[in-house]
């Protein structure tokens, strides 16, 4: 079964979208996409995550599995302006949703 997988854009030092919703309890991949000419690095110590993410290019971050809750990631070189939130919820709300 295929990893359940969010994408993020990164544009003008801000996270489109800000909140993406997963599934708790699965592995996900978060696919960031940069589009700024300038790298930006994702921090998250709730996720325990950090990626440094050059200009124009994507990578991307696993994550998870995570229990319900909310999770904070933001951009470490902008981060008053890039800040964003990873929701885990339920799996059955989860595919309501999707």
């Amino acid at each position: 079964m295929a990893l359940p997988e969010m994408t993020i854009t990164i544009r003008d030092h801000l996270f489109y979208p800000a909140e993406v919703i997963v599934p708790a309890g699965k592995k996900v991949k978060l696919i960031f996409i940069n589009q700024d000419d300038t790298p930006e690095e994702i921090d998250s110590f709730e996720l325990n995550r950090e990626k440094v993410i050059f200009g124009n290019a994507q990578a991307n971050v696993f994550i998870g599995p995570l229990e319900e809750g909310q999770y904070t990631f933001f951009g470490e070189y902008h981060p008053a302006s890039a800040v964003g939130k990873v929701i885990a919820v339920s799996p059955e709300t989860f595919d309501n949703a999707h």
